[in-house]
């Protein structure tokens, strides 16, 4: 008998969430990124993520944003919505909102703010299975919800078909690696493993991982395609080569001034900077607290994106 592949798989980027000067959704400019997307050959989109500011935006900008998405998709290809909450019956009412809004999946992290250990970690992901029709899929980033997502746990809820996958943005890279194994171990069929860590996706598909999701992704899709299909045939020198260019593109990301910018704002902030230089969105606007790269950053943004053959 032959273990079904993974449901989700490829290059699943975590789409951006346009905005514009006053902080709307940019409808059209949602709908030109998506359609790049797509037209770049990704394998699936993942809304309203990290990189798509959903903790950020009101549940009025997150239904939007989903809606236009998922009908610029228009079934092409899976669309999994973040439903990132920092308790239970918060996840459920974003979870029912996806599915009115018609996602094919969603995913969601631990609880955060409040203080939980595995027990309560579990019965978080066992409810939202239990109160969605939906497949669920687990987002591992403890660096955001402070609590790391065992392998024993994900393993277990992914046996008893709780789960339908996993992505990965611990930065553990020792525990994607015993998650792939234990996985692979239990023979859990069609359970997917995707990986949230843009400069290393070679590696962790080399290790077995069924895909990744890229931030990046919204700046070259069409070169993390590339990167999959070098893996999937098992192009292991170009796949390398292509890991290479991108991961120097990533270097916009230090674009930013570190004295005046955190973590998000460097990373969409780039993101958004170099779509907008690419002429796919209208404004780099980003969200309150966080704040859009001035001149001088925008000009970092560009020389990396020409040294990436990308402008």
């Amino acid at each position: 008998m032959t273990t079904p592949a993974p449901r989700y798989t490829g290059v699943v980027p975590p789409t951006l969430t346009p905005l514009t000067e006053d902080g709307a959704v940019d409808d059209v400019s949602l709908e030109r990124l998506v359609e790049r997307l797509l037209a770049g050959g990704v394998h699936g989109i993942f809304a309203l993520g990290s990189s798509g500011e959903t903790v950020f935006l009101t549940d009025e900008q997150r239904d939007r944003a989903l809606e236009v998405i998922v009908k610029t998709v228009g079934g092409t290809v899976p669309v999994i919505a973040g439903c990132i909450e920092p308790t239970t019956p918060r996840v459920l009412t974003r979870a029912a909102a996806a599915t009115r809004l018609g996602a094919d999946a969603v995913v969601t992290t631990a609880p955060f703010y409040a203080i939980v250990g595995p027990h309560e970690v579990e019965r978080h992901f066992r409810a939202v299975a239990a109160a969605v029709d939906l497949p669920l899929l687990a987002y591992d980033i403890p660096v955001c919800v402070h609590t790391k997502l065992p392998v024993a746990l994900l393993t277990g809820l992914a046996v008893d078909g709780v789960l339908a996958g996993v992505k990965d943005s611990s930065g553990d890279d020792v525990g994607f690696r015993q998650l792939l194994l234990a996985v692979r171990e239990a023979d859990v069929e069609g359970f997917s493993v995707l990986t949230g860590h843009e400069v290393v996706v070679d590696a962790m598909m080399l290790a077995g991982a069924s895909g990744s999701v890229p931030g990046l992704g919204n700046v070259d899709p069409e070169g993390y395609v590339r990167l999959h299909a070098a893996c999937v045939r098992g192009d292991w020198e170009s796949a390398r080569a292509e890991q290479d260019r991108l991961t120097r593109l990533f270097r916009i990301v230090d674009a930013a001034d570190p004295a005046t910018a955190g973590g998000a704002t460097r990373g969409v902030g780039a993101f958004k900077t170099a779509l907008q230089l690419l002429g796919v969105i209208e404004s780099n606007a980003v969200s309150l607290p966080l704040r859009p790269l001035d001149g001088a950053e925008a000009t970092r943004v560009r020389t990396e994106l020409e040294l990436a053959g990308l402008l």
